[in-house]
């Protein structure tokens, strides 16, 4: 059946989740398509995981409510983690177990044959590149490793949705972009995929849209490209060591103007011809003149980076 006839893999609406007198998450709505790889971009503490947790049934909401492939997360709980996979933000791994162990007493909560869950696991353990550690303890294990491990355990119940909280949070370059190579690959087999992240990259690299959430709600959502020129336009100028005619000549500028951390970061609404009045007036200051992204766009939104 054509996926544009389905329904949406993930509907949310006005979820909302307290803690006592603080509202974590407040009244978010949304939809993520059949297929689609959305990304939930923003700092530690802006609400991302307790949606996730929300979704995933792990944690009820104080109001609202959200359907997973049309199946109510607050009434139907054990139909949904069913279709789940869920890459947590902790390392949650058995110790006492092996990797390939690790796989086999996992899927059997799913209720599946010893045979198709060990067959599955030795996929999975091809997929992530990790064939050749399937006796090894979890303790000789990198992070890296570990991550990837996590991520084929989520899909050994080969599920039509799969939630990746935070995936590669403290992992170098080259693990972060072992596990994204392995998200990616995913969008061939039509999995949906929603990330939880605090890396601008991230999201650019891998998403289909971003959901920007600051302070429990979201902000904005949109394509990647489409929000950085909506919001911000193509180019910033980063300035650092400047004085007060450099930041008076800015602000006379026509376009946007923050100051963060010691830095000036001006938006102008023509930037072509930027670099050439910056080398005529100011020669010496200085400065980068770079392409805008997500990072940027999160600025203009709060005032603050995306990692304080």
């Amino acid at each position: 059946m054509d996926s544009a006839r389905k329904g949406p893999a993930i509907t949310a609406r006005e979820l909302t989740k307290r803690y006592g007198d603080v509202e974590a998450v407040r009244g978010v709505s949304f939809e993520v398509a059949r297929g689609e790889i959305v990304g939930f971009l923003g700092p530690n503490g802006a609400g991302k995981t307790t949606t996730v947790r929300m979704l995933t049934c792990f944690l009820p909401p104080t109001s609202g409510t959200a359907w997973i492939h049309d199946l109510d997360v607050r009434e139907r709980p054990r139909d949904v983690k069913r279709i789940l996979g869920v890459c947590p933000q902790e390392d949650n791994l058995d110790p006492d177990f092996h990797v390939l162990k690790n796989l086999l007493v996992y899927g059997r909560y799913f209720g599946l044959p010893r045979r198709v869950v060990r067959d599955r696991a030795l996929e999975l353990l091809a997929f992530v590149a990790l064939s050749d550690k399937a006796h090894a303890p979890i303790m000789a294990l990198s992070g890296g490793m570990k991550r990837r491990l996590i991520l084929a355990r989520a899909l050994l119940n080969e599920p039509r949705v799969l939630i990746l909280d935070e995936p590669t949070t403290g992992l170098d370059p080259q693990a972060r972009h072992a596990i994204w190579d392995r998200v990616r690959g995913l969008r061939a087999h039509g999995t949906t995929v929603l990330l939880t992240t605090h890396y601008m990259e991230e999201a650019s690299q891998l998403c289909d849209r971003v959901v920007i959430m600051d302070g429990g709600t979201i902000l904005l959502e949109g394509t990647p490209q489409e929000l950085v020129e909506r919001e911000v336009g193509r180019t910033v100028v980063e300035a650092w060591n400047y004085g007060e005619d450099f930041l008076n000549f800015l602000r006379a500028l026509p376009g946007r103007l923050e100051e963060l951390g010691g830095r000036l970061y001006f938006y102008p609404q023509e930037g072509d011809h930027i670099e050439r009045t910056f080398d005529q007036r100011f020669p010496q200051q200085d400065r980068l003149i770079r392409r805008a992204t997500l990072e940027d766009v999160f600025l203009k939104l709060t005032g603050r980076a995306l990692r304080d």
